[in-house]
């Protein structure tokens, strides 16, 4: 009626083998825990001490060394150039009214349109063409 998939041997063995090294790992750290608490959160430290060394020492010497995307790069400058653009605005408005009785005269600002932006033109009369068609 049913039938039933057996599994090697060799690896029935091995996954009880790992089952009795993990049930003796538990036990293990449990007596540790009750008979000698102090070392055994020394210990824990210790490992993990050395755990974050380990990660900044990989992280420091390969993965900080990549280059950014180029999508992160225009994003990172974008973010930038607009908090520049804020915090000239919001300086300018936060400035205490002493200087009022002085009356300086306001030139007026010359709008600089910015070069990283360009106006493509494109093919407008062939739009107009296929719209009439």
């Amino acid at each position: 009626m049913f039938t039933l998939e057996r599994r090697p041997v060799k690896m029935n063995k091995l996954s009880t083998f790992i089952y009795i090294i993990i049930g003796l790992a538990a036990i293990g750290l449990i007596s540790q825990l009750f008979t000698n608490t102090v070392d055994f959160l020394l210990n824990i430290l210790i490992m993990v001490g050395f755990g974050a060394a380990i990660f900044a020492v990989v992280y420091f010497l390969f993965l900080k060394k990549r280059a950014p995307s180029t999508d992160m790069k225009k994003y990172k400058q974008a973010v930038r150039q607009s908090k520049t653009k804020y915090k000239q605005n919001t300086s300018m408005n936060m400035k205490p009214s002493q200087h009022r009785s002085q009356q300086v005269p306001i030139k007026k600002k010359i709008k600089k349109r910015p070069n990283h932006l360009r106006v493509i033109d494109g093919n407008k009369s062939k739009r107009k063409k296929r719209a009439s068609n």
